[in-house]
């Protein structure tokens, strides 16, 4: 059975418990960013209570071993991507969020659980630590009941087992693609409300254009009579008008 100092000072170790991601969300919720899939330094430092020059620190000593479980160091036109999406989300987030950078560390989950197998100073890190090694302990100890066992039993155990970790994954996943959701959904609301204002815009013009037509109709009608009545007032000035004798 592992320890916490087995946690703290073995590659191997940590290796084989960094796939346990929903445990970061069974001690507090992490806060990602807009893309819904990652976080950046000041986020994982929120997360653990820490200063963000402790994860700093935590970065350039084991920076290989982070990189494997997800950490990126963002630059160029990739960093203004994902600085633009975060700045769009919402007002706050420009104000607060950190511009012209030359580089930004960003991690998945993975990664965030990796810190909390590595930082030490940290009370929400020993409490991720201590729920992995809970869980660990009790993977083992299912072990064991599995393989005393009836045959007949086992078949059933493993399917309730791999139900209830599809069942965690997927849960992992919805928390992962609810922001993605909610803006996509946000987005749709504000198309449809243009396209709302585009139809009320439409319909206000067809009435505009129906009331011109009906105008001209009168307009036309109105000519036609002006003219019948200068028709008829000329013949009649014709009529009056004495002939002409001849010389």
């Amino acid at each position: 059975m592992y320890t916490e100092s087995v946690l703290l000072e073995s590659p191997t170790a940590r290796s084989g418990m960094s796939h346990r991601v929903e445990v970061l969300d069974k001690i507090k919720a992490l806060a990602l960013s807009a893309d819904g899939v990652r976080a950046t330094t000041r986020d994982v430092a929120e997360y653990f209570e820490v200063g963000e020059q402790a994860v700093h620190n935590l970065l350039r000593r084991h920076r290989e071993e982070l990189e494997g479980n997800g950490l990126r160091v963002l630059q160029g036109s990739e960093l203004q991507e994902y600085v633009t999406l975060n700045l769009s989300v919402t007002s706050e987030a420009a104000q607060s969020y950190p511009q012209r950078r030359p580089h930004l560390a960003v991690y998945t989950r993975r990664t965030v659980l990796n810190v909390a197998m590595l930082l030490r100073d940290s009370d929400v890190a020993r409490r991720v630590r201590a729920y992995l090694l809970d869980a660990e302990e009790s993977a083992r100890a299912a072990t064991t009941t599995a393989s005393a066992t009836p045959p007949g039993y086992a078949s059933l155990d493993r399917r309730v087992t791999n139900l209830e970790s599809a069942v965690a994954d997927a849960g992992s996943v919805l928390r992962e693609l609810g922001p993605v959701i909610g803006r996509i959904s946000s987005r749709l609301e504000r198309v449809d409300h243009r396209l709302l204002q585009m139809e009320r815009r439409q319909v206000n013009t067809e009435r505009v254009v129906s009331a011109m037509s009906r105008r001209l109709a009168d307009m036309g009608e109105d000519m036609r009579t002006m003219r019948a009545d200068v028709n008829r007032l000329s013949r009649d000035c014709a009529r009056r008008r004495p002939h002409r004798r001849d010389r």
